[in-house]
């Protein structure tokens, strides 16, 4: 069957990284330090409207974003974090481990042929320290220290976008929000990567749905 992609391109916390569990163990981590502790959930659902919020309110680093996003989420739930103790979130990025899918998902996509890419709300170092978790090595890294902005600003589609030349391109993702309804509204094809089974519009934009990335990993090789 004739290949429908060239380049493969991934956001990666929520896609590749667990970062749910990532930003859960390090808020339960530094809370329990402070002789506090935290609910899961909770924390989540407030780090979930927290960020974007920190995000839209200009370009800055994302270890800055890490830490006045913990800092509101703290003050939010009751904990009093100072913002010299805000570091802790950023300082466990590298830590965040892959889903179980990941690697071999991954593996078989190169050994097919795939060029592989990431398109991350990040800074460098930060994606750096994570590159170490993937058994596979990618083409195209586009993080938002470089675009100087964050999904879903357009500026991480564009600079792949000139990147990929005439090669055929396909964004997954999980988020509807960041990844998979801007790549849509700029015309680029996208797979839902829906791991909770989550209902609501994509807008139409999803090539394909996946609940896991070896379905995709299926499709595709």
């Amino acid at each position: 069957m004739e290949r429908l992609f060239d380049v493969i391109t991934f956001d990666c916390y929520g896609t590749l990284i667990d970062w749910e569990e990532g930003i859960g163990t390090a808020f339960a981590a530094a809370a329990a330090l402070a002789g506090v502790m935290l609910d899961h959930t909770a924390v989540l659902q407030a780090y979930g409207e927290g960020e974007p919020a920190v995000e839209a309110e200009g370009y800055r680093s994302y270890r800055a974003v890490l830490a006045e996003t913990a800092r509101r989420v703290a003050v939010r739930l009751g904990w009093p974090l100072t913002e010299k103790r805000a570091s802790f979130l950023a300082d466990s990025v590298p830590d965040w481990q892959p889903f179980a899918d990941t690697n071999p998902a991954l593996t078989r996509l190169a050994a097919a042929g795939y060029r592989l890419g990431i398109l991350s709300n990040v800074d460098d170092d930060l994606l750096a320290g994570t590159l170490r978790h993937f058994g596979v090595t990618f083409d195209l890294l586009v993080t938002a220290e470089q675009v100087r902005s964050y999904k879903p600003a357009p500026g991480h589609f564009h600079a792949a976008s000139r990147w990929m030349g005439g090669w055929r391109w396909l964004h997954v993702a999980q988020s509807l929000f960041h990844d998979v309804s801007p790549a849509g509204s700029l015309g680029i094809p996208v797979a839902w990567i829906n791991r909770k089974g989550e209902g609501g519009p994509n807008e139409g934009h999803t090539v394909r749905e996946f609940r896991t990335l070896l379905e995709l990993a299926d499709w595709l090789a």
